[in-house]
């Protein structure tokens, strides 16, 4: 699944256009590299997104095209959590 549409069906970033502006301004990196809105996502990949006052590490558990609401944080296990908002 491609980074920037995880990011939004997984709700870490609400919107894909946000998504993929965040990973073009080098704010969003794959297993310790810089990422690609393109970049291929699979199980076990560590994402860091980068945001103005800190960042959110996490661990990708599953992938899913859509999936509710309420279901969407069992997609990833957060790791480091040092952003505030």
């Amino acid at each position: 699944m491609r980074l920037d549409k995880f990011l939004k069906v997984s709700r870490v970033i609400k919107r894909r256009t946000v998504a993929a502006e965040a990973c073009d301004k080098q704010r969003v990196s794959v297993n310790g590299q810089i990422a690609k809105p393109g970049k291929d996502l699979k199980p076990g990949d560590i994402v860091e997104v980068r945001f103005g006052s800190g960042a959110l590490k996490f661990r990708v558990l599953h992938t899913a095209e859509t999936v509710r609401k309420e279901e969407a944080s069992s997609m990833y296990e957060i790791l480091e959590d040092s952003h505030h908002e």
